[in-house]
């Protein structure tokens, strides 16, 4: 099959192999990877992009990966999910804090040593720690057709260079504006 392009609001806090991220997956019905695929499953591509409005959580944690739909999620609790993230970073002294997303997610984060950001450049955090490793506990929620539904994850992500984590969090945030 083609590869279907996925836009839509995303925040991805951690590294390529450890990672929790919030989505809002919007799939483009003239994509043709998109009408490819609709054609394949028997639908119109419009039925097969859906409405683009369900959030989900994805997590990925030493090469196992999964996720679960957050139905009835609005826009803004992610995005105050995201701010409150962002005011504890910039708040930051150096020393641990926690921001609660509710039942579904909490990130505990630390300090860390230096981190480098992809340039390979030294993170800036002002006077605060320069990178945070962070501890997201995840617990999806109830589903009876599923047996590992309900039981919590814990994914630890590797140090995140503060600049560049406040850069996603402004990129995300303005996304959902």
């Amino acid at each position: 099959m083609s590869p279907v392009a996925v836009g839509g609001p995303a925040l991805f806090i951690g590294t390529d192999t450890d990672y929790v991220a919030l989505v809002r997956p919007e799939l483009d019905p003239a994509d043709p990877g998109v009408r490819q695929a609709a054609a394949q499953a028997g639908v119109p591509p419009e039925e097969f992009a859906g409405a683009g409005d369900t959030w989900a959580v994805l997590i990925e944690h030493d090469g196992e990966g999964g996720g679960f739909e957050l139905p009835g999620v609005r826009d803004a609790e992610p995005a105050d999910f995201a701010e409150r993230l962002r005011a504890e970073l910039v708040a930051a002294t150096g020393g641990p804090f926690t921001v609660d997303g509710g039942a579904l997610l909490r990130l505990d984060a630390r300090p860390a040593g230096p981190a480098t950001d992809d340039a390979g450049t030294d993170g800036d955090a002002g006077g605060g720690a320069e990178a945070y490793v962070f501890t997201a506990h995840v617990t999806p929620p109830d589903d009876p057709s599923d047996d590992d539904a309900g039981t919590p994850l814990t994914v630890e992500t590797g140090p995140l260079p503060v600049a560049g984590l406040l850069a996603d969090l402004d990129t995300f945030l303005g996304s959902l504006a």
